[in-house]
């Protein structure tokens, strides 16, 4: 099969994202998937998409550093460092602002307007990989058994099957 034009071309990131769902944010990927010009060469974009106090939350990219460029509204946006110290660094950022999430961090990024938000970020991976924390610690399939949450977070288990059942 030749390489065509198509497979170094994606349309669709001047389109708003459907940001009706319970986080109130929508990431649009172009990933190699969505782009196959891009495998073997290191990059990727997304566009991200909030609603009024929408989030993007707490997740890691296991195989990308990402750097987020505000295009509209304002965000608050964060990192945690690694173990022992685990600080939090923080920072709202404007229309035209930039922020860098380093590699494997979990990270987040919310709305802090009344308006909408966007914002464009590149990443360092054609397949960086996203792992959403509470996606992955309360909705796993199996479930992680609820007492080895409820130990690890220092929770009653209900509080755990609570947060489970959500997911």
């Amino acid at each position: 099969m030749k390489v065509q034009a198509d497979d170094f071309f994606f349309t669709g990131l001047h389109l708003m994202g459907n940001t009706s769902n319970a986080v109130g944010s929508r990431v649009t990927t172009v990933f190699a998937a969505q782009l196959p010009g891009l495998n073997t060469l290191g990059i990727s974009m997304v566009r991200i998409d909030y609603a009024p106090w929408g989030l993007n939350p707490p997740h890691t990219h296991p195989r990308a550093t990402e750097i987020l460029t505000v295009l509209e509204g304002s965000l608050l946006v964060g990192f945690v460092t690694s173990n022992p110290d685990n600080r939090f660094i923080t920072k709202v950022l404007k229309k035209g602002d930039v922020f860098v999430f380093p590699v494997g961090l979990v990270h987040f990024q919310q709305n802090v307007g009344n308006g909408y938000a966007v914002a464009i970020a590149a990443l360092s991976s054609q397949n960086p990989g996203a792992i959403t924390i509470a996606n992955a610690v309360f909705g796993a399939n199996p479930p992680i058994p609820g007492d080895i949450l409820a130990k690890a977070f220092q929770v009653d288990k209900s509080v755990v099957d609570t947060l489970q059942s959500k997911f």
